[in-house]
């Protein structure tokens, strides 16, 4: 038999997929944050002053757990603020 345009029924469902774009990881193969260094952790923080998710930042779940801990305690010893200045 031929076919003769006909179609199957799984060919014509389509699939909603997203394509997610891996993101960089910014710390690459370093062991350990420093929370001394209040540059490269301002990267991790928004402007409010909140700790950015693993999904935006792109670190590991190890990473993310020691970029949480180094704005902590950068923000106890009055490196990093705990809320940003209020701009009224």
């Amino acid at each position: 038999m031929a076919n003769f345009g006909i179609q199957s029924p799984l060919s014509s469902l389509k699939t909603n997929k997203k394509v997610v774009k891996k993101k960089i990881n910014p710390i690459k193969g370093q062991r350990v944050v420093d929370y001394l260094d209040i540059k490269s952790l301002n990267r991790y923080i928004n402007d409010q002053g909140k700790i950015l998710p693993r999904r935006i930042t792109g670190v590991t779940a190890f990473q993310q757990r020691q970029v949480a801990s180094a704005v902590k305690y950068a923000r106890h010893l009055a490196f990093l603020p705990f809320v940003a200045n209020d701009l009224n």
